[in-house]
């Protein structure tokens, strides 16, 4: 996976890990790991998920019944 980030956020994760005796890998994993649990308790990222979840169904039984 490539992660691109501004000059300015990647020196201070560059900071963090130095200051932590880490890897900026694995202060980002952890960062990354925070961030998707914190939406899954996020009430208003639930709904948009399953809106997003209904709109793909929807599509792939289209998908389907094109097929037929």
């Amino acid at each position: 996976m490539l992660l691109r980030l501004d000059p300015e956020l990647a020196e201070h994760l560059q900071a963090v890990a130095e200051v932590e005796g880490r890897s900026v890998s694995d202060v980002a994993r952890e960062a990354i790991a925070a961030l998707v649990e914190q939406r899954r308790r996020d009430k208003r990222f639930a709904g948009l998920l399953e809106e997003s979840l209904a709109r793909h169904e929807r599509t792939l039984r289209r998908l389907r019944e094109d097929d037929r």
